[in-house]
């Protein structure tokens, strides 16, 4: 398994995103290009630019092909497993040679309604007796998306269960410093 962690996001910028289009394969060049913003565009490539460090480089330049529910996998190596993940705060690439998950999400409040629609009971009671109810909402909301993208379903309608199955592992980081939490997820 190979984890790489960047979260220096004041790099985030206009120039870089140049600097980076031609570092990266036409594909994904153009899907970097059809996002609004920098910060998009950033992640896009950074992400790309990151993956391609975790493997060997005679695999350059990498091909992605896409899931019924959204989940890349490489076109030429499907058995090499990998997930993106990003956020205002980092982005998070593993690789793996069996199926892997990870989100990573800068600190958010923890509000009623999206507690209650997101976490189960037990779930909710950890986040009410946390004192810090951000960094523990945001910690159980990246080991459920880790766990999904694990899966490959993408997000579903009803998350209460999605930390119910006994068959997946998951990790969890959190950077209070830089107010930032990641999750990794594997059978």
């Amino acid at each position: 398994m190979h984890i790489i962690i960047f979260d220096d996001m004041e790099q985030a910028t206009e120039e870089e995103v140049r600097r980076m289009l031609p570092l990266v394969s036409e594909q994904r060049r153009m899907q970097a290009l059809e996002f609004r913003f920098t910060f998009g565009q950033f992640a896009c490539l950074k992400s790309y630019l990151m993956l391609a460090e975790a493997l060997p480089a005679a695999w350059q330049p990498l091909r992605f092909v896409v899931g019924p529910y959204g989940k890349p996998s490489l076109a030429d190596h499907p058995e090499v497993h990998f997930n993106l993940s990003h956020c205002q705060q980092g982005i998070a690439v593993i690789t793996h040679n069996q199926p892997v998950g990870i989100d990573i999400e800068r600190f958010h409040k923890a509000e009623d309604a999206l507690v209650g629609r997101t976490m189960n009971e037990q779930e909710q009671q950890l986040i009410r007796q946390s004192g810090h109810s951000e960094e523990t909402f945001t910690a159980l909301w990246t080991k459920k998306e880790a766990v999904l993208k694990l899966k490959g379903t993408g997000i579903i309608d009803d998350l209460h269960p999605v930390l119910t199955d006994e068959r997946v592992q998951v990790q969890t980081f959190v950077d209070r410093e830089k107010k930032y939490a990641y999750s990794i997820a594997m059978y």
